[in-house]
């Protein structure tokens, strides 16, 4: 799941990793993809280049959006 502000046009984009098989934690948010409950791993953040990422399979809700803003500002000690 890319994780990058729009406003950012670079060559790599800000991903966290989702798992459908992944333990559930207060740090990973729970987010739907083609209608299976999937974990996004946000402590598994990293840069990956453009090419290197596949089709477009949806979007997140707005209350998802919030719920992994929450877990990105946790993980990365923002608060």
């Amino acid at each position: 799941m890319i994780v990058q502000s729009d406003d950012l046009l670079l060559s790599t984009l800000l991903v966290a990793p989702t798992s459908r098989s992944a333990a559930p934690r207060s740090f990973r948010p729970t987010i739907l993809v083609e209608d299976v409950e999937t974990q996004v791993l946000v402590e598994q953040t990293s840069a990956v280049a453009r090419e290197r990422l596949g089709d477009l399979v949806g979007r997140v809700s707005h209350d998802e959006l919030r719920q992994i803003d929450d877990a990105l500002r946790l993980a990365l000690e923002l608060d």
